[in-house]
């Protein structure tokens, strides 16, 4: 283990981190960067906090205060209820949570099929589908909205139901399903095989033996899903133009030319605090995730 540990290289050679002075200089900097780049984050969330406690004439001062003097909490209480923040919180996790079920579905058996059950031309479809993510994403607006308009063959309009935002969200999701075949092809095949003894089907294998192993990729697929439909502005705004039906951020900007600009600010503040509490609680899924089956033991 010591040599291991002696002829790795880092930054900071251990001889140096030993010493007082290297240790201080090492430790003086890892603080400094750090709390440099935890402000550079966290700032701006406490700039939008407190802009919502602000008076109007407050937050409009010049130079601006860091601190209210004389804080409004009655401003979140009012934009909840002026904003109708309940629903469009409501309207947006909905679509989030149908979006994260379809493509759980959808993508875990796409990656499944293509590292275990080797498809015929499963090559061929695994380059044209990784391709996709080379075209932006305004081009397709217009060929989507048409498609969501009135849908080939049945000519239903999409527009206005949740189907329209749970739909594209499955067909134009290729990162996701890169991501599960990298760690797919990361599980041993031996694995496989021993549940094929013991009698285990295709399905039985991705249930039993592939699921549970994938939990922390499956995280983070999750993250990617829920925050994709919860920051999405232009296809909502484009597809759901009814106001019972529209998610926080197209209910926010439309809402934004009639309230004070204290308030918006306060319905900005909370319609990032459930992405906020969702990145917090599966964390750790992100890196864990990510790098799982970068490398094969």
């Amino acid at each position: 283990m010591a040599a291991i540990e002696s002829t790795s290289r880092t930054l900071v050679s251990r001889t140096q981190l030993n010493r007082p002075v290297g240790k201080a200089v090492y430790w003086t900097t890892f603080v400094v960067l750090v709390l440099l780049f935890a402000l550079a984050f966290l700032f701006p969330f406490y700039w939008m906090v407190t802009g919502g406690l602000k008076s109007p004439q407050e937050l409009i001062q010049v130079p601006p205060t860091l601190v209210p003097a004389h804080p409004q909490v009655s401003n979140y209480h009012t934009a909840w209820s002026d904003a109708d923040l309940g629903r469009l919180l409501w309207n947006t996790t909905f679509y989030a949570a149908g979006a994260l079920l379809f493509q759980l579905a959808f993508d875990i058996g796409a990656a499944y099929a293509f590292s275990k059950l080797r498809p015929v031309f499963g090559n061929v479809f695994m380059f044209g589908m990784l391709s996709t993510m080379m075209i932006p994403t305004t081009v397709l607006a217009l060929p989507a909205y048409l498609t969501a308009n009135s849908l080939p063959f049945v000519h239903w309009s999409l527009l206005n139901t949740p189907w329209v935002i749970w739909l594209p969200s499955v067909a134009s999701n290729a990162f996701s399903i890169l991501l599960l075949k990298r760690f797919f092809d990361s599980i041993p095949a031996e694995l496989l095989a021993a549940a094929s003894i013991d009698g285990a089907g295709p399905m039985r294998a991705l249930w039993s033996v592939i699921l549970p192993m994938s939990r922390p990729i499956l995280g983070v697929v999750s993250i990617f899903a829920v925050v994709n439909v919860w920051k999405d502005f232009l296809w909502p705004l484009l597809t759901l133009t009814n106001t019972s039906a529209q998610t926080v951020n197209i209910g926010l900007n439309q809402l934004s030319v009639g309230l004070p600009l204290n308030i918006l600010i306060a319905a900005l503040a909370i319609a990032s605090v459930p992405t906020i509490v969702f990145f917090l609680i599966f964390q750790r899924n992100i890196m864990s995730g990510l790098t799982a089956g970068s490398l094969k033991g």
